[in-house]
This record gives structure tokens, C-alpha cells and sequence, in this order.
């Protein structure tokens, strides 16, 4: 197996726990995480995992993409598969992840970089079929320009955040998170703002 084939198979491997998952469970956590409150938790959980894993010290074992065996994009594919959970990053699940199993930062970035490609296609794809019946003839025209600048939009951003976190770490990142999390069960415990409605 070539270097670009072996690629190819990798984030095969690395979509499919996302991808399963997402399909049979899909609807149930949109229906009891999709919530602010929940989503606020997860905001600060997600932080200290980040936190934690950007203190402590690991081995390198993969330095490079071309590195990766099957067993490590399961891995990732896996910590991808937690990005489910409303509130948390996909990119971030998949670089910590990643950088938790040994892979390098700059190999985790890049890997997760790729990933986002037929993750990013196979979710809009999702929404397409799923909401078909509510699409007319005449509503392809607008909705394929919306999906391809959506699409290139989602792209060039993922693309320059993971140029960032390539060479910065997730701890900025982290806080932010803690900060926001906090703000939004603040206003909730207080009541200052109603988030049932959220």
C-alpha cells in the first residue's frame, strides 16, 4: 500500500466512528444536550481536558501523517466522535486527541485538517437528505451557491485555525471556554437570563 493510499484508508478509519455514531445517536443527543446549559458543561469539561493534556508531558511516537498507522486514526476517530456532544470543538477533540496518543502537534493539526474535509461534506450531505421534503426545484439553485460558499467559508477558516494551533497551544483557547461556560450557568443559577428557551 502506497503512502497516499494508506492516507486515504486512515481518514476513512478516522471518519467512520463519527459518522456511525452520529447516525444512531443523532437524534437523541440533539434532544437532550442541545441545550445551553448542558452545552456550558461541556464548554468547561472540554477546558480542562484541553488544559490537562496541554501541561502534561507524553512521548512523540508519530511525527509525521505518513506515520500513522490504522490503530491511530481509530484513535482520533474516536476523539473525534466525542465532538457529538454539543459544546465541544471537533478540531480541538481530534488535536488533543491526537496529541494525547502520541502524535505530534503538528501531525495531529494536519490530520485533523484532512478530516475535516469528508466530515464537513458528509454533514451537509446528512442535512440535505434528511430535510429533502422541505426543498423545492426551485430552491437547488440558491441552496448549492449557500452549501459551496458555506463549505469554502467553513474550510479557509479550519484551515487557518489549524495553522494557528500548529505552532500556538489550545491554553488561551481553553480559558476562553471556562470563562464562557461559567458565564452562561451564572445567568442561568441567578436567573439572569432564561436559557429554556435557548
Amino acid at each position: 500500500m502506497s503512502l497516499a493510499q494508506r492516507f486515504v484508508f486512515n481518514l476513512i478509519i478516522a471518519f467512520m466512528p463519527a459518522a456511525l455514531l452520529g447516525l444512531a445517536f443523532g437524534k437523541a443527543i440533539k434532544g437532550h444536550l442541545f441545550h445551553p446549559v448542558p452545552v456550558a458543561i461541556a464548554f468547561i469539561v472540554g477546558a480542562l481536558v484541553i488544559l490537562w493534556v496541554e501541561r502534561r508531558e507524553y512521548r512523540v511516537r508519530v511525527q509525521q501523517v505518513d506515520d500513522m498507522t490504522w490503530r491511530d486514526a481509530l484513535k482520533i476517530g474516536i476523539a473525534q466522535a466525542f465532538a457529538l456532544i454539543p459544546g465541544t470543538s471537533r478540531s480541538g477533540a481530534t488535536i488533543i486527541g491526537g496529541m494525547l496518543f502520541g502524535l505530534s502537534r503538528r501531525a495531529a493539526t494536519e490530520f485533523s485538517f484532512f478530516l475535516a474535509v469528508p466530515t464537513l461534506i458528509a454533514a451537509g450531505a446528512y442535512d440535505l437528505i434528511k430535510n429533502r421534503n422541505l426543498l423545492q426545484a426551485s430552491d437547488l439553485g440558491p441552496f448549492a451557491v449557500g452549501f459551496v460558499a458555506s463549505f469554502i467559508s467553513a474550510f479557509l477558516c479550519v484551515r487557518w485555525l489549524l495553522r494557528y494551533i500548529a505552532t500556538h497551544d489550545f491554553s488561551a483557547f481553553a480559558w476562553y471556554r471556562i470563562v464562557f461556560g461559567l458565564a452562561v450557568l451564572g445567568t442561568a443559577y441567578f436567573g439572569v437570563v432564561d436559557w429554556s428557551q435557548g
